[in-house]
């Protein structure tokens, strides 16, 4: 990082603080719902993240212990950090429904649809918000002469959702997502590093009260206290982040679940609050919008490659695709005989990778009750 002249950083209080009326109107305009400035003293946070380590509930997921307690000191990730601006953007999509939760319930409910989560049927938010919050940060410069800058979406040792807590964006609910009482969760984090003593925002109280509806609907009970997510037991991590067999006891839990898993953030009641996105790059691609098992199972590589282009779905490649399609396949089937599914389960053997193979023969074995 750059450092700002001293000069910059001497702006006084009332010049801050108007700066930052001005970057919320800036973010206003590129799509951007609200923004807040966090300190970087974290400290508080590193008991918490230790602990989470050491019971192993980041599984596969090394970077997470690689990186240790850097995620927790910003100015050790980007020497020179003197404040944190977060930002959320509200992901659901432009058309959706009033009635939006109960019809991904719905869709839940059907054995033959391959459910998606909302965020991923359109395009990849890294690239969305990361440019757009360069873009704000870039404006930013040009207001007050060079600062020394550097932005983050899910991306790098950040902890996003301590940062969005500690910057009036929500508190953190006990699925562990950030919540807002005007917009639920559905919406996306992203950091911009600064080396400016921006007015800092006011953190905002937690409102889960005594519910628990969160923990009770995990489908795998990968919530395993409030705050608490055991990673290895999470639909989100074994569909995306996993990278090797699924294991046997959990496949029936994923249900028709191919990539992530919104469950907690449905039943959340705070979501009846959840703010429609301004920005079109999150509208559905008619492929991913309701799509059955059948008809994505028929992508071969270059059309997984052609049709997730543009999408954070891209990065788990074709074969994890097929693998979490094989499971919802196999739960498909125990619910009821589905000869085409299985004849395309069958056909898909002999060029299969041990990896989906084994797979694909657990959901030929499955059988309806």
């Amino acid at each position: 990082m750059t450092q700002a002249p001293q000069d910059i950083k001497n702006i006084n209080p009332e010049a801050m603080q108007a700066l930052v009326g001005q970057l919320r109107v800036w973010a206003l305009e590129l799509g951007f719902s609200q923004i807040g400035v966090a300190d970087i003293d974290l400290s508080h946070a590193e008991p918490g993240l230790e602990a989470w380590l050491a019971a192993g509930f980041h599984g596969s997921m090394h970077y997470m212990q690689s990186h240790g307690l850097k995620r927790a000191r910003p100015a050790e990730l980007v020497p020179g950090t003197l404040r944190v601006i977060t930002a959320r953007m509200d992901y659901l999509p432009r058309q959706s429904a009033e009635d939006w939760q109960a019809i991904e319930w719905q869709g839940l409910r059907d054995p033959q649809r391959a459910q998606l989560s909302i965020y991923a049927r359109g395009r990849d938010y890294h690239k969305v918000l990361r440019a757009r919050l360069q873009k704000l940060a870039e404006r930013l410069s040009q207001a007050v002469g060079p600062v020394g800058y550097r932005v983050f979406t899910d991306s790098a040792p950040v902890l996003e959702v301590e940062l969005a807590s500690r910057s009036g964006i929500g508190w953190r609910g006990k699925h562990t997502l950030t919540l807002h009482r005007d917009a639920g969760s559905m919406f996306f984090l992203g950091e911009i590093y600064v080396d400016l003593p921006l007015p800092l925002s006011e953190a905002v109280s937690a409102h889960c009260g005594q519910c628990t509806a969160c923990l009770d609907v995990c489908p795998t009970g990968a919530i395993v206290g409030p705050q608490r997510v055991d990673a290895r037991r999470c639909v989100s991590y074994l569909t995306i982040e996993h990278e090797g067999p699924i294991p046997l006891d959990l496949r029936p839990l994923i249900g028709n679940r191919i990539y992530g898993c919104d469950d907690c953030q449905l039943i959340c009641p705070w979501n009846k609050f959840a703010q429609k996105s301004t920005v079109v790059d999150f509208d559905p691609r008619p492929e991913l919008q309701a799509p059955s098992l059948l008809q994505l199972w028929t992508w071969d590589e270059a059309d997984f490659l052609r049709r997730t282009e543009g999408s954070a779905i891209r990065r788990i490649g074709h074969q994890r695709w097929q693998r979490n399609l094989a499971v919802a396949s196999g739960n498909a089937l125990a619910k009821a005989e589905h000869a085409a599914l299985r004849q395309a389960l069958v056909e898909q053997l002999p060029k299969a990778s041990d990896l989906l193979a084994e797979h694909i023969h657990w959901a030929l074995a499955q059988t309806p009750a």
